[in-house]
């Protein structure tokens, strides 16, 4: 009985890591076609435009209230656990600054647009493949792939790292507007914290926009993957959403440990 569950478990590590290197070998399949085998720039440039607007500027409402709050509460909790005579009020301000600059922004709000971008993404070309589009384009010999998902690549990169630099803006903000309006601390303490220290910041922000563009390839080229390979009916788009929005999630997390050991340490 013991060998039988051993032998089963084994069969069934050995599928998935067979299923998992087919999946490794589309997506480098997919990759490939995009940036190997490009439709003409004309082409690419009104699309690139369509996908800033749709990718990035559609998503700057959910991304300000986010970082508004999130900054607001940073600002609330930090006050209230450093409360001593010895800790200067400043101290608040710095806290909010390497928060927002080293995780909160690049990471969460990256964690938040694979949630609304990239069950999008997923669900346009699921939707495309389900009513035969993607077929249509390979019938007219035009690159679907390069088409379809290489604008979406080039555009997030483009406009990811303008998003979350609004997105610190507005978390800063957000603090600020609790200190103005409850004075936990002074507003002005709250504006020198931020401003100190400020030689890291260059070191901070190019940190952060590199964060960013890794999880914005991430993001864009996982959820186009699970959209543009699509097998079956309506009710398999709402899978590779889901599938789209839970293995970025798992990839940006990863990522984010592994540049956080090449960046800064």
């Amino acid at each position: 009985m013991i060998a039988f569950m051993d032998s089963q478990l084994l069969l069934f590590i050995l599928v998935n890591i067979i299923y998992m290197i087919r999946n490794l070998g589309k997506y480098m399949f997919m990759l490939y076609h995009i940036f190997f085998k490009p439709e003409k720039f004309s082409v690419y440039w009104r699309r690139f435009l369509d996908e800033v607007i749709q990718l990035g500027v559609k998503s700057l409402f959910i991304v300000s209230l986010m970082s508004a709050f999130m900054g607001a509460v940073l600002v609330i909790q930090t006050a209230t656990a450093i409360e001593s005579a010895w800790i200067p009020d400043y101290t608040v301000g710095f806290t909010i600054k390497q928060s927002m600059l080293l995780e909160f922004c690049p990471t969460i709000i990256s964690l938040i647009l694979a949630g609304k971008v990239g069950s999008n993404i997923a669900s346009e070309l699921g939707t495309m493949r389900v009513t035969e589009q993607i077929d249509a384009l390979d019938v007219m010999g035009v690159n679907s792939v390069g088409y379809l998902v290489g604008p979406k690549i080039l555009a997030a990169l483009f406009i990811f790292p303008i998003v979350i630099m609004y997105s610190m803006f507005f978390g800063f903000f957000g603090g600020g507007l609790v200190c103005y309006f409850t004075e936990i601390i002074p507003v002005n303490q709250y504006i020198l914290g931020i401003r100190s220290f400020s030689e890291d910041n260059f070191v901070f922000i190019r940190y952060a926009i590199t964060k960013t563009i890794v999880f914005a390839f991430i993001i864009t080229s996982i959820s186009s993957y699970y959209g543009y390979y699509l097998k079956g009916g309506a009710l398999e788009v709402g899978k590779a959403s889901t599938n789209a929005v839970v293995y970025s999630s798992i990839f940006i997390l990863f990522a984010n440990y592994i540049l956080t050991q090449l960046i800064l340490i």
